[in-house]
């Protein structure tokens, strides 16, 4: 299934690269109704995805896209916001992250499912040029699927208009 990757590049298990990014939204977060813009979640989506993506590749790494942003509650000030992501798929020199953000009301309250996206990133040598990542090691069904949904989105994406 996974694409195959230079020799000398093992490839490497989901879960080693699995990362969070989280923030306390204070007010500067946020707009004149309480709820945190939109932007300031997006940054802490490409954060988590570039740790994601630089855990996974071993390299730098930039971001090529994000898609399917959805914004399913609103976020509000005093939430403790969690950017979870993970690889969902390899390709040559690029890497499909998908990111899962929670709010949690604080103190201790109940977490939120509140955001999700898709970011491509691609891992790049010292000059900028896109280098090859590791392949990915699909070790549970959860890996599997998203694999799959993951190179049905890119072979759409490749499709001739």
């Amino acid at each position: 299934m996974p694409a195959k990757k230079p020799a000398n590049l093992p490839a490497k298990p989901v879960r080693d690269s699995i990362s969070d990014v989280a923030d306390l939204m204070f007010p500067p977060d946020a707009n004149m109704h309480g709820t945190v813009f939109g932007g300031k979640v997006l940054q802490m989506v490409d954060k988590a995805a570039s740790v994601c993506a630089m855990r996974h590749s071993g390299k730098p790494v930039v971001t090529v896209a994000m898609e399917r942003v959805e914004f399913l509650v609103p976020i509000r000030v005093g939430t403790f916001l969690i950017a979870n992501a993970r690889v969902n798929y390899t390709g040559t020199s690029s890497m499909e992250i998908g990111v899962e953000v929670y709010a949690e009301d604080m103190p201790g309250g109940s977490r939120v499912h509140t955001n999700s996206c898709l970011v491509t990133m691609v891992a790049v040598d010292a000059n900028g040029r896109p280098s090859p990542v590791p392949g990915l090691t699909l070790e549970t069904p959860e890996d599997k699927e998203r694999w799959g949904a993951a190179e049905k989105r890119r072979q759409n994406r490749l499709k001739p208009s």
